[in-house]
């Protein structure tokens, strides 16, 4: 791969990542968001985090793992920490420690 290549390369994966970025914004910035829109764009953030940990949490090795999984039991600790004291850098130390503890077993 040629140094021009790369630069190209470098180039193309810069505006491929910062356009759509930058262009809702830019759109914007001069309209007034409808609120039906800004209502449905609240629950965007919990249904990605929802379906990336999940994924995480139920699929090992392309299958479906519910039985011994000491991720589920983790999950719910921390779940019930994060409920309970509203506190993230608790929950994230907790699901860390649970993990680690949980897979010693």
């Amino acid at each position: 791969m040629t140094n021009l290549s790369l630069l190209f390369m470098i180039g193309g994966l810069f505006a491929v990542s910062y356009l759509p970025r930058v262009l809702p914004l830019l759109y914007f910035t001069k309209r007034k968001v409808p609120t039906w829109f800004s209502e449905w764009m609240k629950y965007v953030p919990v249904a990605l985090f929802a379906a990336l940990s999940f994924k995480d949490v139920f699929i090992t090795h392309e299958h479906l793992d519910l039985a011994w999984n000491v991720k589920i039991v983790a999950m719910l600790l921390v779940a019930g920490v994060a409920y309970k004291t509203r506190s993230m850098a608790f929950s994230v130390i907790t699901g860390l420690l649970a993990i680690f503890l949980l897979s010693l077993l």
